[in-house]
């Protein structure tokens, strides 16, 4: 079935609000095989609406609305909604019960405005909300169909969930289901290279896109069922795991570090950090997933020389001969860490930012990474190549992620880092 999107809010349209929802019933009515094929935002003005609904009601055979649902005189959507299909409104007692049980349970008195959000176009299929006042519900006419949702994102996805799911389902012939490969270290078009001929594909399809210093190819099939979908799915991700290796970093994986998490959980390792130019960068990344206290327990940002010799052992002579950003420096850092913090594996960062150099005259993006595990060890040398006004968070960023992904990197490829960190930094 063909459907769109409408957006209702003024907010939306000044930028005040990130417009969330957009991408949210996107990726949900393209996983049951409806066509979206258009989206609009339109401001709080009802003639608009009427003018945009009219247009989507000729075109599409469902029509999905979020927003315009307050107390408010200027909450028209469901008004506008129910007059296109010519449908009274009418009080819905459960609703208001609802909305009155809501503000009881906020010991707070409830306006007489809020009652409005209890009338309902009549016949139409209403939608419970749990975490807001605005019930929702979907209206239907000579096969075509209005599903109007709040536009508080929180109050809209339980909504989604568990009321306009369940009603479009009766209307999906097919599902679609897409993974996500994600990969680091490669770009998108040497990534697309070497996926070749399965980006010929038709069912699974397979497309690459990139994202913030990664890239990815997404599969996606079309079949009646989700377990036949991922069938078809299945071989074509083991071919693409088999070209591309350990640049492969998770599949359907919302992040580098929820996927370096996951691994230090399996392998039963905890990491440690230590930051320079990062400025705790890492380590805030890595706490940003749930159950992170299993694997972390010390971060260290050393970003004065002072606190890399006190802190973590990094030696003066190093510092004054190599600078702090050397591979001196991030080997010793490193080992800091881990003697320091008794942690199974240990990584240090340490670089230029920007936009100006340090004292030594060294490029601005350049940064070093280490990671050991007391004895092992791997450096990374990273030019970023971003020098230009604004280019630090940039290269934060990206150093950041490069430095998670030696951490993965580490873990996987163990046997082949078999070197002795001490006589490395001895060796200075």
């Amino acid at each position: 079935m063909k459907c769109e999107l409408v957006f209702v809010g003024t907010e939306l349209l000044l930028g005040d609000i990130l417009n969330t929802n957009a991408q949210y019933l996107s990726k949900k009515l393209a996983a049951l095989g409806f066509d979206v094929l258009f989206q609009c935002v339109v401001g709080d003005n009802p003639e608009r609406l009427k003018e945009v609904l009219k247009e989507g009601l000729e075109r599409s055979d469902i029509i999905i609305t979020t927003g315009g649902l307050g107390p408010t005189k200027d909450d028209l959507t469901k008004e506008v909604c129910a007059s296109m299909f010519s449908l009274p409104l009418e009080m819905h007692e459960e609703s208001l019960k609802r909305v009155h049980d809501y503000f009881k349970a906020k010991n707070a008195p409830m306006p007489k405005s809020n009652e409005k959000q209890a009338l309902m176009p009549r016949g139409a299929v209403v939608f419970k909300n749990d975490n807001g006042t605005a019930p929702g519900c979907a209206i239907e006419k000579d096969g075509k169909h209005i599903i109007i949702l709040p536009g508080p994102p929180r109050e809209m996805h339980m909504m989604f969930e568990n009321g306009a799911l369940p009603y479009l389902k009766k209307y999906s012939t097919h599902v679609i289901i897409s993974h996500s490969v994600r990969t680091f270290g490669i770009g998108e078009s040497l990534m697309a290279e070497k996926a070749g001929e399965l980006l010929d594909m038709q069912n699974p399809t397979v497309a690459p896109y990139a994202k913030s210093g990664e890239a990815l190819l997404r599969v996606t099939a079309k079949a009646e069922t989700e377990e036949e979908a991922e069938k078809l799915i299945a071989p074509v991700i083991g071919e693409i795991k088999n070209r591309l290796g350990s640049l492969v970093y998770g599949i359907d994986r919302g992040s580098m570090e929820e996927a370096v998490v996951a691994l230090l959980k399996e392998k039963k390792l905890t990491l440690a950090t230590a930051e320079s130019c990062t400025g705790g960068l890492i380590a805030k990344r890595i706490t940003d997933i749930p159950g992170a206290s299993d694997i972390f327990g010390c971060g260290i940002v050393s970003y004065s020389n002072e606190i890399k010799h006190s802190v973590l052992g990094v030696q003066n002579e190093l510092l004054e001969k190599y600078g702090a950003v050397s591979e001196a420096v991030a080997a010793s850092m490193a080992l800091g860490a881990k003697k320091a913090s008794g942690a199974d594996v240990a990584v240090s960062v340490t670089g230029i930012a920007g936009p100006a150099s340090d004292n030594t005259n060294k490029p601005v993006g350049l940064v070093y990474i280490a990671v050991t595990d007391g004895e092992n060890f791997r450096i990374k040398k990273l030019l970023t190549g971003h020098a230009e006004k604004g280019c630090r968070d940039y290269n934060r960023t990206v150093s950041a992620s490069v430095a998670l992904n030696e951490v993965r990197l580490f873990i996987l490829e163990k046997e082949s880092n078999k070197k002795d960190i001490e006589s490395f930094i001895k060796s200075f």
